[in-house]
């Protein structure tokens, strides 16, 4: 069993990585019933199809915080992690597709004085 964790904005996922037929549970359920949109399953899956080694492992996914994009992408760098702990081979192709890069963009603090992080109210001189 090999495990990784991925972050992303406000998403950890914590995957476990072990021998098998290829199915993903995430927190308990199937991935697809978990992220029921085609394009957030692609993202789930896209290091296991970069590597070329689709449904040979079995992952057992615990993922909290964020929403369902952010919390995909964190699953998806997790996976891509426990797939270079697995093979090194595998670093050069899972890294030109940047899943081994951790974005570090999130959510910028509300101001006081201000309705949302950069916005003003509005102002008008009369």
């Amino acid at each position: 069993m090999i495990n990784a964790i991925g972050r992303r904005k406000a998403s950890i996922a914590r995957v476990y990585l072990t021998k098998g037929d290829g199915k993903i549970i995430v927190n308990g359920k199937d991935y697809k019933e978990y992220f029921p949109l085609p394009h957030i399953q692609n993202k789930v899956t896209a290091p296991f199809k970069t590597v070329a080694v689709e449904n040979i492992y079995d992952l057992k996914v615990n993922v909290t915080g964020g929403g369902f994009k952010g919390q995909s992408e964190a699953i998806r760098m997790a996976i891509a992690r426990a797939l270079v702990k697995l093979n090194e081979d595998f670093r050069v192709p899972l890294k030109s597709e940047k899943f081994l890069t951790r974005d570090a963009r999130v959510v910028e603090r509300k101001k006081y004085g201000k309705p949302k992080a950069r916005k003003s109210f509005q102002f008008s001189k009369r």
